[in-house]
């Protein structure tokens, strides 16, 4: 298996934009993590090279899959918890090549996480959060209880990411192992709604309550990026300046809602505009400053 695997990596590795390769082996015999394939590659490449590119071997019974990913495209799906495998396969895989040393440093700085990484990660999740939760007690409201229980569920593993982003870690694929660990009463919420013996329409009526606590102790920690931002300048700022900001980050798809909502808790203040047309103003936003 090691002579069929060299065989397969061993070009990449006379290649300058090669940075690192990873192996992970399945651990059981159907693996989601390896696409229940018996192995992957996993090489990370310069960004001179493609995003992201897939290949799939065999050779006397032995399934390789072979991911081939630029550092644009890996640092994306870190960014926005997009491909939480990978996770895995950078924590656990087997370092198998490393171009001065770029893997160490690479996974050095995954176990440090910065704070201003740490935080933009942690906007993205709460902004999902607000829009999942916002989306589920509509859908409870208007009747529409197996729908409103999609979108909490959905609401609850943003929750438990942003938990597991702000205790300093990575969310990986088993995030609620992460969870039971680090905040027990979030992964009680996910308990019960998953398991408990109530109706739906009851399950979601006392989640609703015990959500909307939880989304009131994160807000000041979920808007902390996007108050910063708006801090960088004295006049209101536009939807669409903050969007053009926030354009390489994924919570600018929600930012309309994370806005509205931190109005709501008085987090924003809205500033009015006079348009060309009576009585019609544009919205701009500041950050509410108590001693300001």
């Amino acid at each position: 298996m090691d002579e069929l695997l060299r065989q397969l990596y061993q070009d990449r590795t006379n290649d300058e934009d090669t940075l690192g390769i990873i192996s992970m082996e399945k651990r059981k015999q159907l693996d989601a993590n390896t696409d229940y394939f018996d192995v992957v590659l996993f090489v990370i490449l310069s960004d001179n090279k493609p995003d992201w590119e897939i290949k799939h071997y065999e050779y006397d019974g032995y399934k390789v899959a072979m991911h081939l990913v630029n550092t644009l495209q890996l640092n994306d799906w870190l960014l926005n918890n997009s491909n939480r495998k990978v996770i895995d396969w950078l924590v656990n895989g087997k370092v198998i090549y490393d171009r001065n040393e770029f893997m160490k440093k690479f996974r050095q700085q995954m176990m440090e996480f910065p704070i201003e990484e740490r935080q933009i990660k942690i906007g993205v999740e709460f902004s999902k959060l607000i829009r999942r939760f916002t989306d589920g007690k509509s859908l409870y409201y208007e009747g529409h209880y197996l729908d409103s229980y999609n979108q909490i569920v959905h609401a609850l593993h943003h929750l438990a990411r942003l938990s597991v982003i702000e205790h300093g870690f990575y969310p990986e694929v088993t995030v609620w192992q992460q969870v039971k660990k680090i905040e027990p009463e979030i992964h009680k919420l996910y308990s019960e709604l998953v398991t408990g013996n109530e109706s739906i329409d009851k399950k979601l009526e006392l989640l609703l309550i015990a959500n909307e606590f939880e989304l009131m102790t994160k807000t000041k920690l979920g808007s902390a990026h996007l108050l910063e931002l708006m801090k960088t300048k004295d006049e209101p700022w536009t939807i669409q300046e903050l969007k053009d900001q926030l354009s390489i980050h994924e919570y600018s798809l929600d930012l309309s809602i994370l806005l509205e909502y931190l109005v709501q808790k008085g987090y924003v203040n809205v500033v009015k505009q006079q348009t060309k047309g009576k009585a019609i103003f544009h919205r701009q936003y500041v950050v509410n400053e108590p001693n300001g």
